[in-house]
This record gives C-alpha cells, sequence and structure tokens, in this order.
C-alpha cells in the first residue's frame, strides 16, 4: 500500500498494535488516528495510553495526528472518564496532583507534531490540537475549550500554549464562555495556520509534516527543544495545579449537573457550589 506520494506505508509491528488509535508509517511522517469514531473520537483511559505509547515509541521524524471522520477528538468520554472521575472525587479518593501523563509526553517530545483537525476539536480535544506544534484544518474544524460547560477548569495547553497562539485576552473569552469557533475564525486570530477543502485536509497535513521531516533531524529536534526552552512553563507545577483544581471541581454540584445535563440533552442550571 502507499499513499498519494507512492511512499511505502507500514503499519507499526504487531507487538505495539492498538485498539483505539491506527498508527501508520509513510517514509519519515507518522500518521496517529483516534479511532473511535461512533463515539467521535471521545478519549478513554485506554485512548489516552495508546496516544501516549505511539508519541513516546515513535521513530518517525514529523507526526501527523488527526481523528476518523467525522472529528477530530471530541474530549473526554464523558461516561467512561469524567464520570468515573467525579465519583473518585465524590468519594474522598483522590490522586496525588500531577501533570496528565499523555499531556506530559506529547508537551515534552522532540518530535514535531502536525495536528490535522478534520472536524470537531472539542475538551481535550482542543487541547490535543494546541499541544500540537502546527495545526492544518478542514473547512470541517470545530474548536472549544468547554470545560467550562461541565464545570471545570481546561487542562495546562489551555492556561499556557492558547495564549501564546491567540493571546490573553482571546483565550479567556474561549475559556470562561467555552464558545465553540469554526475553522475560519480559528485561523483568522491564529490559533490555525491554514484552513483547506475537507478532501485535502490530509495531503496538506502531509506536505507539512513531510517538509518538516526531509530537514536534519538532529537540528529539527534541538530548535524544537529550543521553542520549549524559551516558552514553555513548568508543565509539572502547572499540571499540578490543574489536578488538583480539577479534584475540587469533580466534588462540586455544578460538575454534576453539567454532566447530567450533557448526558440528558438539556440546558443545566448551575447554582455555585
Amino acid at each position: 500500500m502507499t499513499n498519494r506520494t507512492n511512499q511505502p506505508i507500514t503499519r507499526q509491528p504487531e507487538a505495539r498494535m492498538y485498539n483505539e488509535i491506527d498508527y501508520s508509517v509513510s517514509g519519515h511522517v507518522g500518521t496517529i488516528t483516534i479511532d473511535r469514531p461512533g463515539a467521535r473520537n471521545a478519549l478513554t483511559h485506554t485512548t489516552y495510553a495508546e496516544l501516549a505509547d505511539a508519541v513516546e515509541s515513535t521513530t518517525a521524524r514529523c507526526l501527523i495526528i488527526t481523528g476518523a471522520d467525522p472529528a477530530f477528538c471530541s474530549g473526554d468520554d464523558v461516561k467512561q472518564v469524567m464520570v468515573a472521575a467525579g465519583e473518585r472525587s465524590s468519594s474522598g479518593d483522590r490522586p496525588v496532583p500531577r501533570l496528565t501523563p499523555a499531556a506530559g509526553v506529547l508537551l515534552r517530545t522532540d518530535v514535531p507534531i502536525v495536528a490535522a483537525v478534520n472536524g470537531a476539536a472539542v475538551g481535550w480535544g482542543m487541547e490535543l490540537a494546541v499541544m500540537a506544534d502546527i495545526r492544518v484544518a478542514s473547512e470541517r474544524a470545530r474548536f472549544g475549550e468547554l470545560f467550562v460547560k461541565r464545570g471545570l477548569c481546561c487542562d495546562v495547553a489551555g492556561m499556557s500554549r492558547l495564549v501564546q497562539l491567540i493571546g490573553r485576552e482571546r483565550t479567556a473569552e474561549l475559556l470562561f464562555t467555552g464558545r465553540v469557533i469554526d475553522g475560519v475564525e480559528a485561523e483568522r486570530i491564529g490559533l490555525v495556520s491554514r484552513v483547506v477543502p475537507h478532501e485535502g485536509l490530509l495531503a496538506a497535513a502531509n506536505e507539512v509534516a513531510a517538509s518538516i521531516a526531509e530537514n536534519p533531524p538532529l537540528a529539527v529536534r534541538a530548535l524544537k527543544a529550543g521553542l520549549r526552552r524559551a516558552l514553555d512553563p513548568d508543565w509539572d507545577d502547572l499540571g499540578r495545579w490543574v489536578s488538583s483544581t480539577l479534584g475540587d471541581l469533580f466534588a462540586t454540584d455544578d460538575h454534576k449537573e453539567g454532566v447530567a445535563a450533557f448526558l440528558e440533552k438539556r440546558e443545566a442550571n448551575y447554582v455555585g457550589r
């Protein structure tokens, strides 16, 4: 099997086959596809672990992350992740605050990452897109930091990387309102580098990734490490704050109401406790 550039496509060795993502390599470019289309690529604990493993173990010079149509990633699977976290918090069984492991891998890898945003990138899906170095969006892309609608705060990327991309005021608006924006607005405010027709998204992302991968890999990795050194905060410290704050927010009535309203497809009634 080959891609549009006639480069051979290979699968990850059988020992590293995944259940909720797909990983393939063409030349020096690896592509990770979140593969839960029936759930709009919502993330479970398994998805998080497989995503982290694929990024950490890749030998590709550049990675593309995308989702199986119709969505890029709709954030946490509410029934499997958010409800369970809320139940643990309510019972007092709270883990030691720490940076989300998958976020740690994505933010610290020296491999450049291109996000090919093919549809909704909301909640942690938007965090995932923001953690990439470059974002290419299809005309169907939608972006939203929806955490406030569930009575929660965002993860570390929304607190730092998003501000670097679009500025503090626009970040505050998106975080505080939970508003969803389309690809045209995302390009206008600097969230994505370009918007392309949906059918040409992967070709456009591959063009960017291949142009990166053809450069000297040690120099590219050094450049990415330098950007991280110059611009990134202490991810562990920020991650502990986010984790601790989420533990408090998971125990609130507003979080329970936000999740219930989402599952019951109705407007939420927040009471501030």
